[in-house]
């Protein structure tokens, strides 16, 4: 990335992530929300696919990880949703924009705006090396994002070779849900992963190993301005809190691997298809 320093460089490999400014402009951001808005308007969800989305380790397993519409989600555009927005029936209880809590996985693939911004030559880490990208969208009003290792769900041999770019498409403060780090946590390993199970059986997903209990005082804040990114190293620990403001906190985030000498784990939730292998971030 051109607009880092040698300072940065080093933060990130001192911490495990650090904070940029100036991704992308105040236009571009405010461009991704509206393609959103007009997305999110013209969406048709199925009763039952109206999956709420979670991260606390029993309800991921209930909820998403039994779901077949997520785990076939990545090479799709589709909606995951906030708790409490649909009644007994599920219908909605609350306006379809504040309803979501992500939409995911291949927007990169089929909306030109979102393409543009994950092939941007910004976002070219090394001239030495081809990435292939991976992809979440997250629109977010209110839920919580427990402590986790991106790692645990996106799994390479060797390990340490996924990172991920959140962008800040608003500015994002301790107020309404900034990310938090355990500054350092990435030289340790993962205390588990999140595999597929064979075929035929429930859930469709499961874990291997549980999330350690971290020591709260260790996370440091780390809020960014609209356009801004923050680099996530793929072990380091991260969480955000509860968005109980008046503010929104939108943000597209997408995941890079580096492709040489790297083995994407087949028993990862989230694997490429025919009708949409990993592409090529660039190439050298």
């Amino acid at each position: 990335m051109d607009f880092m320093t040698d300072r940065d460089v080093q933060t990130y490999v001192d911490d495990g992530y650090v904070v940029l400014d100036g991704l992308l402009t105040s236009q571009e951001c405010d461009e991704l929300r509206q393609r959103m808005t007009e997305i999110v308007d013209q969406m048709d969800v199925p009763e039952h696919c109206r999956t709420t989305f979670s991260t606390y380790h029993d309800e991921q397993l209930k909820t998403q990880g039994n779901a077949d519409y997520f785990i076939t989600s990545g090479d799709k555009i589709r909606f995951f949703f906030e708790k409490g927005v649909f009644d007994d029936k599920a219908e909605f209880i609350v306006p379809k924009q504040r309803s979501l809590n992500k939409v995911g996985h291949a927007l990169h693939a089929y909306e030109p705006l979102y393409k543009k911004v994950t092939h941007s030559p910004k976002v070219q880490v090394s001239e030495l090396l081809n990435y292939i990208s991976l992809y979440i969208y997250m629109l977010r009003i209110g839920g919580e994002v427990t402590p986790h290792q991106d790692a645990t769900f996106l799994y390479t041999e060797p390990l340490g070779r996924v990172m991920g770019m959140w962008i800040a498409l608003e500015d994002a403060t301790v107020n309404n849900g900034c990310l938090w780090f355990i500054p350092g946590s990435h030289n340790s390993c993962i205390s588990r992963r999140m595999v597929r199970t064979p075929k035929g059986t429930y859930p469709l997903t499961d874990f291997i190993g549980k999330e350690q209990a971290y020591d709260e005082e260790k996370f440091i804040a780390a809020p960014v301005k609209k356009g801004g990114v923050v680099l996530i190293h793929g072990q380091v620990v991260h969480r955000s809190a509860e968005n109980n403001s008046e503010d929104s906190r939108h943000v597209y985030t997408f995941h890079i691997m580096e492709s040489q000498d790297t083995c994407w784990s087949p028993d990862n939730w989230l694997q490429p298809t025919e009708e949409l292998p990993f592409p090529l971030l660039y190439t050298k």
